[in-house]
């Protein structure tokens, strides 16, 4: 189906700046302020390529009962300013099968990749059966894209027996290869969680300006990303690997943000480095809106100006409720300067927030119907991390939920009061693998029992990394809640029952190297009604 804008949405709105309202509407879009272009009503009636239009692969997402979202992206020419595409929209042809083959097609039609939405095009599937594998594939001017498997969920309510899913992120280019992608395309997973820092926006590095090995540079050694296109040059280099293209062709992928997408720490409007407001809102929205452009997302995704909904919530069958938030759009400002700080009483302010009121309603409200396993992706960690060793020292990391703790004991009382059983977070940003127990109060080892958390480690970020050491003991020593430590690369892998959580720490030996060699590191299991971290 062509691509259908929101009922808000006035499409040549969404391609005129509004001057008195740039801040707020930007006519939806950032792409004015570099594009100059407006949304064609001509079709190129017989397009001709230079190559393959279907340089960055394949994706869905978002997956539902009755279907999900289907992605690719035109770009002939994907490192080149436009990818190869003119400024006229481009009709592409999409199938859904019942096999990889493509023989058993049960639905079809036309999507439109409009150039102001760098010839993009996102498709909601709809119609098709529960709990089933289904293949797709796009089409055009003879040109046939790889084909993906994607995954419908049972539907709400219904029993489902297992569930099997990946959470992975924090995925550096120059710090090491995707290996732990193309492990992920193995599993097959019934889908992905993606918890952020897709890109890094920082300026290309050369070998030897990082304290591990630059094991690949960025072509044209580009700069830091501030406009659209040098965001639209920093996803398609990314998704030219051919690792990353297999994990997103294998199954559907539910996608969040963090900082790196948009710049370094960011909180709500206010950028990491000195800029203006204005100009800091103007880069969000191009980061925004690129993100829409190479991600399986719905149109209730499309941003508005340096807006986006990014928190929403999927129901799979009565097993699980994904709670999907946002922690960088709506939160405040890290206090005491941001970093590693001990003795801030900003942090302990009570009007801290990481989610902003809405979001915070919104989740609670949910947690009026539970699943039986209640899950929160978020991007940083939430339970209480001392990042100095020294005993008489607590110094906690401003930028994570450590920074607003009056927001994780609204949080933790919201989940007392509605009694929401086995609640389990995910997360990741800090490149190290991590677990351990929601305390209530984390002060007391004696506290009440609320969930339990899990941190992925990054895809590459920081380079091949190391396994626990004598600081990690000592400050699980500290955090007694916290059960173990790891610094190397990989994902986590979660199979999930009626009766228990199993979590798996799949991590590579290297990442300095192409193939590196990928192990089980830790399982923990948890027992339904009971959060507390067991070995598996």
């Amino acid at each position: 189906m062509p691509l259908r804008f929101p009922k808000h949405l006035n499409v040549d709105e969404f391609a005129t700046i509004n001057r008195r309202h740039l801040l707020r509407g930007l006519g939806a879009s950032a792409l004015l302020t570099v594009t100059g272009g407006l949304f064609s009503r001509s079709v190129w009636s017989q397009p001709v390529f230079t190559g393959n239009p279907f340089t960055l692969g394949v994706s869905s997402g978002d997956p539902a009962p009755d279907g999900f979202v289907i992605w690719t992206k035109l770009a002939p020419k994907p490192l080149e300013r436009g990818a190869g595409m003119p400024m006229q929209p481009v009709e592409v042809d999409w199938a859904v099968a019942g096999d990889e083959g493509m023989k058993q097609v049960v639905q079809k039609g036309k999507a439109i990749a409009h150039p102001e939405l760098g010839h993009s095009v996102h498709v909601e599937v709809a119609g098709l059966e529960p709990l089933r594998d289904y293949f797709y594939q796009f089409t055009v001017a003879g040109e046939k894209s790889r084909v993906g498997r994607s995954r419908t969920f049972p539907r709400a309510g219904a029993p489902l027996a297992q569930l099997r899913f990946g959470v992975a992120g924090c995925q550096r280019y120059e710090a090491g290869f995707y290996t732990a992608y193309r492990r992920i395309a193995e599993e097959r997973f019934d889908f992905v969680y993606h918890y952020g820092d897709y890109i890094y926006e920082y300026r290309t590095v050369q070998p030897g300006a990082l304290p591990y090995p630059v094991v690949r540079v960025m072509p044209g050694e580009p700069g830091e990303c501030f406009t659209l296109e040098d965001y639209r040059h920093r996803y398609s280099l990314h998704q030219l690997d051919a690792d990353l293209q297999a994990a997103h062709a294998s199954a559907p992928f539910i996608m969040s943000f963090d900082d790196h997408e948009v710049a370094n720490n960011w909180a709500g409007d206010v950028p990491d480095k000195p800029a203006s407001r204005e100009a800091f809102l103007l880069r969000r929205a191009a980061a925004f809106q690129t993100w829409y452009e190479h991600m399986p997302l719905r149109r209730a995704q499309i941003p508005s100006g340096p807006d986006i909904q990014g928190y929403r919530r999927l129901l799979v069958g009565d097993l699980l409720s994904v709670n999907v938030l946002d922690t960088r759009q709506y939160r405040s400002d890290q206090p005491c300067g941001d970093g590693i700080k001990a003795n801030c009483a900003e942090a302990l302010e009570p009007n801290r927030t990481m989610l902003g009121d809405k979001q915070e309603r919104w989740l609670y409200d949910g947690f009026r119907t539970p699943s039986r396993w209640n899950l929160l992706a978020q991007q940083v960690p939430i339970m209480r991390a001392d990042r100095n060793p020294d005993l008489a020292i607590f110094a906690p990391s401003m930028d994570k939920w450590d920074g607003a703790v009056a927001a994780r004991d609204r949080l933790f009382a919201a989940v007392e009061q509605s009694k929401l059983p086995n609640l389990v977070v995910t997360d990741g940003d800090v490149h190290f693998n991590c677990a351990g127990e929601l305390k209530k109060n984390f002060a007391d080892e004696k506290s009440v029992t609320l969930g339990v958390e899990f941190v992925a480690t990054s895809i590459s970020s920081l380079g091949d990394g190391y396994d626990t050491n004598n600081r990690h003991k000592a400050l699980m020593q500290q955090d007694p809640h916290i059960k173990f430590y790891n610094a190397q690369r990989g994902y986590v892998r979660y199979v999930v029952t009626p009766e228990r959580w199993q979590t798996d720490f799949q991590v590579l030996d290297k990442v300095s190297v192409p193939d590196g060699r990928m192990t089980t590191r830790r399982r923990f299991v948890v027992e339904s009604g009971n959060s507390k971290l067991l070995d598996g």
